[in-house]
């Protein structure tokens, strides 16, 4: 209590010309004396800063009160088609109309059975699951209006007093770029599918870098991926992939990162930072994604034949119908049917040195015949069974002068780089999603650590 006393008789201390002696003299008495000097000193400079001069008059501020009635709108009652609530619902599978109106909250019969009976509703009569429809009803459930995105068009549902008009409008696209990164736990699709990318992009992912990995037998766990691709949407919704801008993958700590280049009107190409073409003149496979079952090598048993030959190929097995293409620009120099085994094949001439051979299909596109030429990744026929094959499967060879090459492991030429006069465009347009790239890429490291 003692000390407590003296902090108050310190505070009286403080007014006139000795207070500061007075202060030191309080402070330097007591311990909890300079406690609260360090404490309270501070703000007694900030009051004095802040305060007013002694003897200063302050005129009254003059106060006038305003008062002004203001005209409200009156409330606007909706009414007709502007009234009611709208909901969105996608499709699933095996919806039927009457299931989406119920989960749409539509309760109206009438209408149910006047789209049913009307064929320029039949877009709603085979409804694509993924699909967005959305409804809008009155407070009784009756439809007012509907739009569901169908294919290339948007069907138009809208009631005009008791009747429903129907129209098709057409889809109005907005190019959006995205960019989405992922790593490989078993499969590039499984991982794609993981990642939300559409499966176009998969496959045009695949597509790029199908003369550098071996995505059949050469992804491992841990390969890492990011992909900058467009999408189209129409009033927000997907409708559609587009292209992709730029992809880098990381197979076996290996980076690989290409880029897309319009170098006129008509024609563009994947190119790395660089500028090297990321394609070879041949692809390391004439099949998109399949696994294979047998690989080249000197000595095999056949298993129709039943006895031990060599296999100078590779076989790919596949689904029947499975898209087969030509792993490099060529002509055609045979498509039909061989009587040594191949079943339906096709031989591609590239250059003059080369020769691809795909056997065992079950059929051939339309226009590949001898003489036709052919461009990279253009599909010339279907996996099959035919001539002395168990199962559907590709039997794909590969020979230089007619000698047999692993194609597995041949190494083939490279395809041109980008011209010396588009090499300054080239870098201009490249820049940005080289930046992108290396963004995503930073941005899968950190989520994984």
């Amino acid at each position: 209590m003692q000390e407590e006393n003296a902090i108050v008789a310190a505070s009286k201390e403080f007014v006139g010309p000795i207070s500061g002696q007075r202060l030191v003299r309080l402070i330097g008495g007591s311990r909890l004396l300079r406690v609260a000097a360090a404490l309270v000193l501070p703000f007694i400079g900030v009051v004095a800063a802040f305060g007013i001069a002694s003897h200063t008059v302050t005129e009254p501020l003059a106060r006038t009160q305003v008062v002004q009635e203001l005209a409200l709108s009156a409330l606007r009652t909706e009414s007709g088609a502007d009234a009611g609530y709208w909901r969105e619902e996608r499709v699933q599978r095996g919806d039927s109309l009457a299931a989406l109106f119920a989960r749409l909250g539509v309760d109206d019969p009438e209408a149910l059975r006047a789209l049913r009976s009307t064929r320029s509703a039949s877009a709603l009569y085979h409804l694509i699951p993924g699909r967005a429809v959305r409804a809008q009803t009155d407070d009784e459930g009756r439809l007012l209006e509907l739009r569901y995105q169908a294919v290339g068009n948007v069907l138009h549902v809208q009631r005009q007093d008791a009747a429903l008009a129907i129209s098709q409008e057409p889809i109005e696209l907005e190019r959006r770029v995205l960019m989405t990164s992922g790593q490989i736990a078993s499969s590039l699709f499984a991982a794609t599918d993981a990642a939300g990318l559409p499966d176009a992009v998969a496959m045009q992912l695949a597509d790029i870098f199908s003369t550098d990995i071996d995505f059949h037998r050469g992804l491992r766990r841990g390969d890492l991926f990011s992909v900058v691709y467009e999408m189209f949407h129409d009033r927000g919704e997907p409708v559609r992939a587009g292209r992709v801008l730029a992809a880098e993958f990381i197979n076996v700590s290996r980076l690989y990162r290409a880029g897309y280049y319009q170098y006129d009107e008509k024609r563009g190409g994947y190119y790395t930072p660089d500028g090297r073409n990321i394609r070879k003149a041949f692809l390391r496979s004439p099949l998109e994604l399949s696994r294979v079952t047998s690989g080249f090598t000197n000595s095999r048993f056949h298993p129709i034949l039943g006895q031990w030959r060599a296999h100078r190929g590779i076989d790919y097995a596949a689904p029947h119908g499975t898209r087969v293409k030509a792993t490099g620009d060529g002509v055609v120099e045979f498509a039909g049917r061989d009587h040594r085994g191949y079943g339906n094949l096709v031989v591609l001439r590239h250059q003059s040195r080369y020769t691809t051979w795909y056997g065992h299909l079950s059929g051939f596109t339309k226009g590949t015949r001898k003489g036709v030429r052919v461009a990279q990744s253009e599909t010339i026929g279907y996996v099959g069974a035919t001539g002395l094959a168990t199962g559907p499967h590709l039997h794909y060879e590969f020979r230089i002068n007619d000698v047999h090459q692993n194609p597995l492991r041949v190494v083939v030429p490279a395809a041109p780089p980008i011209s010396p006069d588009q090499k300054a465009a080239f870098d201009v347009a490249a820049e940005p999603l080289v930046q992108r790239l290396k963004l995503l890429r930073g941005t899968i490291l950190v989520r994984l650590d």
